[in-house]
């Protein structure tokens, strides 16, 4: 084992053990803090001694975990999908919100409440997915288009340009059909809704999706050294691909049905994740999952205790992070190669 990668390691083990606490830390702030303030003892007695017509044990177990779990599974969701498309784009600016996946994903789920209002969850996640799969096929085809190799800036302007289409489309759809006041809150970003059912049906693709991209995590490592290479080292690249692509596409549907359409993770937490542990996907990944789910879960809970009451919709404040970040990151590639 050479030392840098004994090095990333050890890296691994002390930040993934730093966020499993903070992601403690998280929960407990959670529980106690937002438009009443709850004391550790009554939030203990939620959990152990658990009455049903006391208001405040129920608005530990079914309100504040839900939504706390809620922000876990879409950070962990934003930040492994960000990492899979950076890495097998080699663009480091790859992201569900800026490429445009998460419109596509929004699209479907508008789509179904406007001309099917009776449709369950199940059928409303699966079109969302479809709404995913839809954009990524038309970001490769136009990326593709033209003269000369794709390239990372094509993708993302490719990305950029569907984004701002199926949005005018998403919008056109909510005024006709007079569902602005039902998708402002959503289009923001929130998980202040969230219900343990939502959580029943997306913890199995949310969990389907993680375990599969780390069962393939080795594979995008070898991919990283470039196709011909991981050809000659015995890896299905075409199976790899697809694999990662249905990984990222379920993944984004799990975070848009919860939390609604919110950029910017994906790209953020990946960048800070190899500079963390390296590029080895085998650390990277869990890495990602962790560090998402503390980010998404902090800036939660800062939108409901700026001003306990009233709340500020999380897609909001991480835009407020994300736009920056992303300047940034966009000016230190310049003339640079990404490896992911």
């Amino acid at each position: 084992m050479s030392k840098e990668k004994a090095n990333n390691q050890t890296r691994f083990l002390v930040f993934i053990t730093i966020g499993l606490v903070l992601v403690a830390v998280a929960f407990f702030l959670t529980m106690c803090f937002g438009a009443t303030r709850i004391s550790a003892g009554e939030v203990f007695d939620a959990f152990f001694r658990f009455d049903s017509s006391n208001f405040t044990h129920v608005t530990v177990r079914d309100i504040r975990l839900p939504r706390f779990l809620a922000d876990l599974i879409v950070g962990a969701s934003l930040s492994v999908a960000g990492a899979i498309m950076q890495g097998t784009t080699k663009n480091p600016m790859a992201d569900s919100g800026i490429m445009g996946i998460s419109s596509g994903a929004t699209l479907g789920v508008v789509i179904v409440l406007a001309f099917f209002p009776g449709a369950g969850r199940f059928l409303k996640m699966g079109i969302s997915a479809a709404g995913a799969g839809f954009v990524t096929l038309l970001i490769y085809l136009i990326a593709y288009a033209g003269k000369g190799r794709i390239t990372p800036e094509r993708m993302v302007l490719s990305g950029m340009a569907i984004s701002t289409l199926l949005s005018s489309i998403t919008t056109a759809i909510i005024l006709k059909n007079g569902l602005m006041t039902q998708m402002v809150r959503y289009t923001s970003g929130s998980s202040a809704n969230t219900i343990w059912k939502d959580l029943a049906i997306a913890v199995p693709f949310f969990a389907a999706g993680i375990v599969t991209s780390i069962v393939i995590a080795r594979s995008l490592t070898v991919m990283n050294l470039g196709e011909d290479v991981s050809k000659g080292l015995g890896a299905n690249t075409t199976l790899i691909k697809t694999l990662s692509t249905i990984i990222v596409l379920i993944l984004s549907a799990v975070a848009v049905i919860i939390i609604g359409p919110v950029g910017y993770i994906g790209l953020m937490i990946p960048y800070i994740s190899r500079y963390m542990v390296g590029t080895d996907y085998r650390l990277v990944l869990p890495t990602c999952a962790v560090y998402g789910a503390l980010f998404v879960s902090i800036v939660d809970l800062a939108a409901k205790n700026v001003k306990p009451g009233m709340e500020y919709p999380i897609g909001l404040l991480i835009t407020m992070i994300g736009v920056p970040f992303f300047v940034y990151v966009s000016r230190r590639q310049e003339g640079d190669q990404f490896y992911g």
